[in-house]
């Protein structure tokens, strides 16, 4: 599909700024240029997808795309059992609701905001546990990503067992710049929540991505497909929670999958609570068929060469323009370094919002950040995410891209920080709906 897009005039970007409260979430997308906010839902689907929606069957029981979907996630990711749900943020709700309860603590290699907010909405904790190299942009690390196996021992050995009934592991690690997990700490991740009799969750929404990485990387999968890697990681899980809007390469759909009988049930029967009948969860029939499509191109040959080569590309070209950028870059988005790029701002001025609203009054660019903004209190760096939607944008874009970013690096000390004036109760998504002010 073809979209006009429009680049509002500079006094126009001012006022938009204000209006939304400096927040680019409260933007509206046709003042957007470039629209780098995520990669969630926002990627262009295939004519294969296309006809599939076309064929979808919206039968409320038993619908035949449901079939499909089930057979695609046996197919690309080894699990018999299906719970779809509307999107990522439902699966985790259905999911979460079933496995923790009042006073349990879950431990992941790095809590994304959506899963840090379903952690805490059932009463439980959320501890992150990444490798020291996890917030280094300049470590010399092929996986950042990795779940510290020492650091979670080192939790239960002071707190016990038995507080932790859940150990997630994020692929590839969103929180922690994109940056891919290996098999082998996948195998260590699961080893040890089998020692603890904790049940073991990937977060798989970008696990093609994250497959991909491990060909290019990991030495014992150099000579495997990233189908036969991500059928490999996946299997160590006792149960995935998928937002189908990455790595499913639709724009809506989620679902949980597991081979254990006793969590499918219990899931199952919060999924028809919550998303709808377990042959839907929440979706039309037609996105049902759409994911199940999109599942299998995730892992074909060639698709995640070039989905992550378009990232890279952008990464290596901001990178020789001088702009601080997180490395290695990650196959989803690429992470400036906020706190980098403007030492000037202290982290209590938010240097990552201010950068999000600089690039939008530049060029017109809506990114997100994912620092002290985004995740008040927690000891990680400043970011700001570049997330590139899948099959969406062409060279032109990412080069008006680069020269933006650069324009601002090269009057960065004019730039001031934020103040928030507004914002919700609940602290771990305040972010998408907060407003600030500028401060000198």
């Amino acid at each position: 599909m073809v979209e006009r897009i429009h680049l509002p005039a500079r006094e126009e970007r001012e006022r938009n700024l204000e209006d939304a409260g400096y927040n680019a979430f409260n933007l509206d997308a046709s003042d957007v240029f470039v629209d780098l906010l995520t990669d969630s839902g926002t990627g262009t689907m295939t004519d294969s997808q296309w006809a599939a929606l076309m064929r979808g069957d919206e039968a409320y029981a038993g619908s035949r795309s449901f079939d499909e979907l089930e057979a695609a996630v046996a197919d690309v990711m080894g699990f018999s059992h299906v719970v779809p749900a509307h999107q990522g943020r439902g699966a985790e709700n259905i999911l979460y609701s079933a496995l923790l309860e009042d006073g349990d603590v879950a431990l992941n290699n790095t809590h994304f905001d959506t899963t840090r907010a379903h952690v805490a909405n059932q009463g439980a904790d959320a501890v992150d546990c990444p490798v020291d190299a996890a917030h280094d942009p300049d470590a010399d690390a092929e996986f950042k990503g990795n779940f510290s196996v020492d650091k979670a021992r080192a939790f239960v050995d002071e707190h016990g067992a038995d507080a932790v009934p859940v150990v997630i592991l994020t692929v590839t690690n969103n929180s922690a710049a994109g940056q891919p997990v290996s098999v082998e700490n996948t195998r260590r991740a699961a080893a040890f929540a089998d020692e603890i009799d904790a049940t073991f969750v990937l977060d798989a929404c970008r696990f093609a991505e994250n497959a991909y990485f491990v060909t290019e990387r990991e030495a014992e999968f150099a000579d495997r497909s990233v189908a036969e890697v991500a059928l490999e990681q996946l299997s160590y899980a006792d149960a995935l929670v998928m937002s189908g809007k990455k790595d499913g390469l639709v724009n809506i759909g989620g679902f949980v999958a597991t081979d254990d009988q006793a969590l499918y049930e219990a899931v199952k029967q919060l999924g028809i609570l919550y998303e709808g009948f377990p042959t839907y969860g929440g979706m039309a029939g037609r996105d049902v068929a759409a994911m199940a499509v999109g599942l299998r191109e995730a892992v074909e040959p060639g698709y995640t060469a070039d989905r992550v080569g378009q990232v890279q590309a952008l990464g290596d070209a901001l990178a020789a323009r001088g702009v601080p950028v997180f490395e290695p870059v990650g196959g989803h988005a690429v992470y400036l370094d906020a706190g980098e790029f403007l030492p000037h701002i202290d982290r209590e001025r938010y240097p990552g919002q201010a950068l999000v609203c600089e690039l939008y009054r530049e060029g017109g660019i809506r990114t997100v950040e994912l620092g002290e903004f985004a995740f008040p209190g927690a000891d990680r760096p400043q970011l700001v995410r570049m997330a590139v939607p899948r099959r969406t944008y062409h060279k032109e874009h990412v080069e008006h891209v680069v020269d933006t970013v650069a324009a601002v690096h090269d009057r960065r000390e004019d730039v001031t920080g934020l103040e928030i004036v507004d914002e919700p109760e609940m602290g771990e998504i305040r972010h998408f709906t907060a407003e600030l002010q500028p401060v000198d």
